[in-house]
């Protein structure tokens, strides 16, 4: 019922939107349509997601998730059979318009333990074998004309989540290496991945680009939770969505859109300051010890009047300025944890009794950029531009206090 409420009328109106203005639509999933455990439990297999999914009205192409494997199979061949009855082959390509896209299942599925009736670790090698690699480079080999787009989409992500600076490029999956060998040649390459319930974008070379790109479900739901946050946020602090490509012959652009957000929506401020995250403000129910291990830098008072500004969509092209009373303030790119999901999800498992399950907390992000300004109440003017040239601004009035509401 969270799914439908939440992600399936948001794209049908970007779907409406898009064809109103003469333009084709198509739908790419990047897996876990489904969850495993609930396969038995909640009945709701990959046969339900397709009932589900038609109510949007666009083709949809499906890739393959962990989280679509049979947890009853410990064999990697068997668990994505009823992938393969259901929804089609985990791997493939077509073409659409000048652009090719390629399919990947890059989820080796180990699932130790398991067996008919009883659900296994549901562990998994990320990892492209030697078989797909064979026939992807077959694939590529039929596309002539290397400046067309190229799209590789998988679940897993190609490269690892960047969260040192200056920015490490590192590949986090096993014949990931390969793959970036055989997109040498092509130069327009994306390639698009989920996995992580974040937004990331690395960009090795000039002619390769990943877009990590964060879930609908954002914290598996969590911060929407009936007694929760009452908002939907990613770890990252992303609002939970989806990421929408135009191409026009060989030009590709892209911007990320939150459900329930314009799409102007690219960023959101906080004022340090007001940022003290304890279990008195945030989880009353807990303690301060309990809160503490969560609240990272935020669980001391800041009193440098410090701004912070999370750029979900941001690439080193894009660019960020912030200024004071027509004064330009620094601005520097930095490595940190969003408190809004941290009291959207940490504090308010901790208020009732409940342990944060690691997958979900917080997690360092790199698309953070921080500016000192002279006071603790002046008026902060953001601007942020793309790497297309859109501009998305924002006049932060200070003090600017932190809640679950905050936009």
């Amino acid at each position: 019922s969270q799914f439908k409420l939440r992600f399936l009328p948001d794209l049908n109106t970007t779907v409406e939107k898009y064809r109103s203005e003469g333009k084709k639509v198509y739908g790419l999933t990047l897996g876990d349509m489904t969850w495993d455990q609930y396969w038995y439990s909640n009945r709701y297999d990959l046969s339900k997601y397709l009932i589900t999914i038609k109510s949007v009205d666009l083709p949809i192409f499906n890739c393959t998730g962990n989280h679509d494997n049979n947890p009853y199979c410990a064999d990697d061949w068997q668990a994505e059979q009823a992938y393969k009855d259901i929804i089609g082959p985990t791997y493939y390509s077509f073409n659409l318009g000048n652009a090719h896209y390629i399919v990947l299942d890059n989820i080796q599925y180990i699932n130790t333990g398991a067996s008919q009736g009883t659900i296994g670790k549901r562990n998994y090698n990320k990892k492209l074998t030697e078989d797909q690699l064979s026939w992807l480079k077959k694939d590529l080999a039929t596309v002539t004309d290397k400046n067309a787009p190229l799209f590789v989409a998988m679940h897993a992500q190609l490269y690892a989540n960047p969260t040192s600076l200056p920015q490490k490029n590192t590949i986090s999956m096993s014949g990931g290496s390969t793959l970036v060998n055989y997109l040498k040649e092509f130069t327009n390459a994306h390639v698009i991945t989920g996995h992580t319930h974040i937004n990331y974008t690395i960009e090795p070379s000039d002619q390769l680009i990943e877009h990590n790109i964060a879930a609908v479900c954002a914290t598996w739901w969590w911060t929407g939770k009936n007694g929760y946050a009452n908002n939907h946020i990613c770890k990252d602090g992303s609002p939970g969505g989806y990421k929408i490509f135009s191409i026009n012959d060989n030009d590709v652009k892209w911007l990320y859109k939150g459900i329930k957000e314009e799409e102007s929506k690219q960023f959101r401020s906080y004022d340090l300051n007001q940022c003290h995250i304890t279990a008195e403000a945030f989880a009353p129910e807990s303690t301060e010890a309990e809160m503490g291990a969560y609240s990272d830098t935020y669980g001391t008072k800041n009193n440098k009047n410090e701004i912070l500004v999370n750029v979900w969509g941001y690439d080193p092209e894009w660019k960020v300025e912030m200024t004071e009373n027509g004064k330009p303030l620094e601005v520097t790119r930095v490595v940190a944890k969003d408190p809004l999901h941290i009291i959207s999800y940490e504090a308010k498992r901790l208020n009732v009794g409940a342990t944060p399950t690691a997958d979900f907390v917080s997690c360092a992000t790199a698309h953070m950029f921080k500016a000192t300004a002279s006071n603790a109440t002046s008026t902060i003017e953001i601007k942020v531009t793309d790497r297309f040239g859109n501009t998305y601004s924002e006049t932060m009035n200070r003090p600017k206090s932190l809640s679950c509401s905050m936009k």
